[in-house]
């Protein structure tokens, strides 16, 4: 068994994209008709408990994604690929470059998650728990990742999206897994000189540019980081068709 995908193209370059904590496989589909099916091959993949792998047990870890996509990979015969990832779907991407990094081609961070997890203060913390059994928790968290300047409608509709392709356990456990995991000591040793596009909104409050400075711009000689104008966390909703440009301009790039 490999996980569900969904699949955009048959180019030679191929790209596995990870999704975030309220996607799921579809969840970047506002941006396919801006995407090279010609010169890329890119891979949509449900993690466990999400789209076509409601109901797939796990531990739902970032490791386990990280393993899942390599399996994948592996299934369709792809020897060497990129990696996009999504918010928690960042922080898997760079579980996937310790585990196989002379596989992979380049990584394109999408206001992700990075690999030393995330700080809450208590109120945040409940807010994000709660979310697993709560739409309107959904919703709120959302409204707030994208600067609070997005229709009602939209937000309602994204809240209902993630609560419709998600388990409740597997999302209260992905959760967990994204902001209490730590493995920047391990990425520090490792030194990945692989090319890395981390990509940020400039409305996303928490997953900022600064936190990128931080974090994969110090730790990844080879990166470098993009700021979305317009988009708040979800740049492939916000501004679909400038986040396919810039994650292909990136990727057809020599290095």
């Amino acid at each position: 068994m490999h996980n569900t995908c969904h699949r955009v193209g048959h180019g030679p370059h191929a790209v596995i994209v990870l999704h975030g904590w309220f996607g799921d496989a579809n969840a970047f589909s506002p941006m396919e008709a801006g995407l090279d099916g010609g010169a890329f091959s890119y891979v949509f993949m449900d993690n466990r408990g999400y789209g076509g792998m409601r109901g797939a047990e796990g531990e739902y870890s970032m490791d386990e994604v990280a393993r899942d996509a390599l399996a994948l990979a592996d299934a369709l015969g792809f020897a060497t690929f990129s990696v996009i990832g999504h918010s928690m779907g960042g922080m898997a991407l760079e579980r996937l470059a310790l585990l196989a990094p002379l596989r992979l081609r380049k990584l394109v961070a999408v206001a992700p998650v990075p690999c030393c997890g995330v700080a809450f203060d208590a109120a945040a913390r409940a807010t994000f728990l709660a979310a697993a059994d709560s739409v309107a928790a959904r919703r709120a968290i959302i409204d707030r990742s994208t600067g609070g300047r997005l229709p009602a409608t939209w937000l309602d509709w994204k809240a209902q999206y993630s609560w419709e392709s998600s388990d409740p356990a597997a999302f209260a456990a992905y959760f967990l897994a994204w902001s209490e995991t730590d493995f920047s000591e391990e990425i520090k040793a490792a030194c990945v000189e692989l090319p890395l596009l981390a990509l940020v909104g400039e409305h996303d409050p928490r997953f900022d540019a600064a936190l990128m400075r931080r974090t994969y711009l110090s730790w990844y000689p080879q990166a470098r980081l993009e700021v979305l104008g317009n988009a708040g966390h979800y740049p492939m909703n916000e501004t679909p068709l400038a986040l396919a440009a810039s994650i292909e301009a990136f990727l057809t790039e020599k290095n």
